[in-house]
């Protein structure tokens, strides 16, 4: 089952794809309006949902000793692609095998070696698993970049949401936020409510903060970076949001 991914896990996705070993939690907190925590907490997740599936070095292997590399576009059985597959990776020198979905060269593998020498004998051990070389090329190089449209730019969403879900009633669940100097910063809900910054129509799911997801009772304080899942029932999504991410504060 596809992990449903917020604004939140879109942003992270696209600054790890761009440059995981330079990137640190608060570089990714720092333009999302929640904390260093939060981003963590929503890291460990997508790697246990199996979205983020580990981080890998790309490496030049001409500049590594003169290395060759090569890609070899092969044809299998639809019924065998999986178990050939694991059977091709097992090949010493395969570093990549990737699986299409159907047609021909259906089974495309990457493997590096210090000579052709190297690369033919690679090429007999995938022959001998019966897997059917269609074409074989000499990888000059790879260019890669992180998915475009998981970029801030892209969010269709309004200002200051991080995800909007319609509800089979046509009821919203709005997850937002929480702006430096945003108007609720420092108030209870119930406060908030009774100066009114929140609409007493609004429901105040719950509050994840620093990785942690919190209940709000009639004590809790809304703080600067927390991601407040919000239903609105009457409200308005400009006068909520507002709340969350306009300027001033108490």
């Amino acid at each position: 089952m596809a992990h449903r991914l917020d604004e939140i896990d879109r942003r992270i996705i696209h600054a790890l794809m761009d440059d995981a070993r330079n990137t640190s939690a608060p570089m990714i907190a720092e333009g999302l309006n929640v904390s260093a925590g939060t981003v963590r907490n929503r890291i460990d997740r997508l790697e246990e949902e199996g979205v983020i599936q580990g981080y890998t070095a790309t490496i030049n292997f001409e500049r590594a000793g003169g290395r060759l590399t090569s890609l070899y576009m092969c044809t299998v059985p639809a019924a065998d692609r999986e178990r050939l597959a694991l059977a091709a990776q097992s090949i010493p020198g395969v570093i990549n095998v990737r699986i299409l979905m159907a047609g021909r060269r259906d089974l495309h593998v990457v493997a590096v070696g210090e000579d052709t020498e190297d690369l033919r004998a690679i090429a007999r051990s995938l022959s001998e698993l019966d897997i059917q070389i269609e074409d074989e090329e000499l990888v000059q190089t790879e260019i890669r970049s992180p998915y475009a449209p998981f970029r801030a730019e892209e969010s269709e969403q309004p200002s200051g949401a991080t995800d909007i879900v319609t509800l089979a009633d046509g009821a919203d669940v709005i997850e937002v936020g929480v702006a430096d100097g945003a108007p609720v910063v420092g108030y209870s809900i119930p406060d908030a409510r009774a100066d009114g910054l929140l609409p007493d129509a609004l429901v105040v799911v719950s509050i994840e903060r620093d990785g942690t997801i919190i209940q709000p009772d009639e004590e809790t304080t809304i703080r600067t970076d927390d991601v407040v899942t919000l239903l609105p029932r009457t409200a308005s999504r400009e006068e909520i949001l507002s709340a969350f991410s306009g300027d001033g504060g108490p």
